[in-house]
């Protein structure tokens, strides 16, 4: 019970970004606190995620097999896509839209909610490869092959989220250590980073507008993000020993809806947006039930 109502506060956050987009329309300004998440905050949750543990040998993994377990993934979302659809755009978002997840807005503040302040050392790590992913993979598919990856991924070294991680990594490591203020003020930043984005995600939910909704791609997609990648997750993670707050941090990251990145590429490279659009609202209004079953296994 506990656990639900936490979750139920995190989506309290998203209803006001929801109402408020709402109510005031275009005196809310997304595109602003964007940009100020992006460039101020979003560096701060980092920072502050990645010294809130030192760095050893099961920290590492986790990211690492965050990756591997998406890319096995998306390699067998990719080999359905093939086989069940014949419109190449069909395959770009089959393939590429059921692997791709919130893992930073959604992730990160489920993961403090459910397992502690502790869980953000991996989760901030899981977000990190994520983006990197999204920004590579998910342009190339996206794109067909038509357009070239290496600015795509200049890009993503552009975003300050990536030099904060780095910077907090190598003093990590180091064994360099902030002092309490200094902490103290990144956790003040970070929180503020996790509502915002909250806030931000709920305004974008009312943005959305459902025009378009392709049955056989939805049932696909649904099916392979949170049927598909759990079964997988579970036999990789069989042979793999892990502390259960980064065995349970991990499964969450995996199974979180769909990244609104789906869209922006879809949008900027002409792959059907609009039943994107409808494939990230749908699971985000899916993922609620399931993240409580979620709670209710690992209890």
């Amino acid at each position: 019970m506990h656990h639900i109502l936490s979750i139920a506060i995190i989506y309290l956050f998203i209803a006001i970004g929801y109402v408020a987009k709402m109510r005031i329309k275009d005196e809310f300004n997304e595109k602003g606190i964007v940009k100020l998440n992006i460039y101020f905050l979003l560096p701060m949750l980092a920072f502050w995620g990645l010294m809130s543990k030192k760095i050893d040998l099961s920290v590492v993994q986790v990211p690492l097999l965050y990756l591997f377990i998406t890319f096995i993934s998306f390699f067998i979302a990719l080999f359905i896509a093939k086989r069940f659809f014949k419109d190449k755009k069909d395959v770009s978002i089959v393939s590429m839209a059921s692997v791709t997840g919130i893992t930073g807005s959604i992730g990160i503040p489920i993961g403090i909610t459910l397992f502690s302040q502790h869980s953000v050392i991996y989760t901030s790590l899981i977000n990190t490869v994520s983006m990197v992913f999204v920004y590579t993979v998910g342009v190339y598919i996206y794109s067909r092959g038509s357009f070239g990856i290496l600015k795509s991924f200049i890009n993503v070294f552009k975003m300050p989220i990536i030099w904060a991680s780095i910077t907090a990594i190598t003093l990590n490591i180091s064994n360099i250590s902030l002092s309490a203020p200094l902490f103290k003020a990144l956790k003040m930043g970070a929180y503020a980073s996790i509502v915002l984005q909250l806030i931000i995600f709920g305004a974008f939910l009312y943005k959305t507008k459902i025009t378009k909704i392709d049955l056989p791609i939805l049932n696909t997609v649904l099916s392979i993000k949170f049927i598909l990648i759990p079964l997988t997750a579970y036999a990789v993670l069989s042979f793999v020993t892990l502390p259960p707050i980064a065995f349970h941090s991990l499964i969450l990251e995996l199974i979180v809806p769909l990244a609104i990145t789906n869209i922006s590429l879809a949008s900027l490279f002409d792959c059907k947006p609009q039943i994107v659009t409808s494939l990230v609202f749908i699971s985000s209004l899916v993922f609620v039930p399931y993240v409580m079953l979620f709670v209710y296994m690992i209890n």
